[in-house]
Formats: C-alpha cells, structure tokens, sequence
C-alpha cells in the first residue's frame, strides 16, 4: 500500500482518501482512526473563548464542580459535565481512568504499576497522572483494541 501525502491552500478542504480493491478490516480501521481525530470543544482560558482541537487534548478533568481540558502547554475550562464529555469523546480515544478524570489514550508514552493494584500513565509531556484500580481493566481492554 502507497501513502501519499498532497499539500493544498488554505481555502480548500482536506480530504482524506482511501482507495482500494476492496474495504477489508484494515480500511475501516483507518478510516474509523482518521474520523476520531477530528472535532473540537469550546473552551475559556485568561478570559478568552477557544475551540480546542480534540487531538490537543491530554486529559479532562473535573474539579469542584468545574470541567478543564489540558492540553500540553494550557488548561482551558469548559461549560461541558465529565459524563457528557465521556459520552462525546469514546469514540475519539478517551477513556475514563478515575472517578474526575479522562484520558486521551493517544498521548500516553508509558504505563506502569503503582500501589494498591492502581497505575500511572506517563503523558508525551512527562506529566504523570493516576489510574484508578477500577479503571484498569477497561484500560487493558482498551489498549488490546476490545
């Protein structure tokens, strides 16, 4: 299979086009990868409205009632609930890893046992964040692509 990659202006649409003999398992599952990475959610960081790209984000977490987005370098907070955002972001790669907390599977370097059956995932950006006993196995499940 070729790959090939065609830069265009600004003002034109991008498309991402597969073209094959046949749609096998391997299509769908690249077209399933490529449709997860697109979208965004609204957000407000120093007092200004922004639309954060979903594959920006790190994790999600929920604090005292308020929702934040991390991204590597900012935290945005957002008018979105966990849960809705949990339901929005399945399909995306997102994974509840704790009561509070969402993850972005996709900007996982490493994972590595902790105390008391939890463990940590070491983010791309080196921040370290806690993963819940009862979330394990449905990361486990998630990692094995079930």
């Amino acid at each position: 299979m070729k790959v090939r990659i065609e830069k265009i202006d600004r003002k034109s649409e991008e498309v991402v086009l597969i073209r094959c003999y046949e749609v096998t398992d391997n299509v769908k599952e690249i077209e399933t990868f490529v449709k997860s990475r697109s979208g965004s959610i609204s957000g407000i960081s120093d007092a200004m409205q922004y639309e954060v790209a979903v594959t920006d984000i790190c994790y999600i977490e929920s604090v005292d009632g308020k929702t934040f987005l991390y991204t590597d370098d900012r935290v945005y907070e957002t008018s979105y609930r966990l849960y809705e955002l949990e339901e929005m972001l399945r399909s995306k790669h997102f994974l509840r890893i704790s009561k509070p907390m969402l993850v972005n599977l996709m900007k996982i370097r490493s994972i590595q046992p902790a105390f008391n059956g939890r463990f940590t995932a070491v983010m791309r950006s080196g921040e370290q964040i806690i993963i819940s006993r009862n979330y394990v196995k449905a990361l486990k499940a998630a990692l094995r692509g079930e």
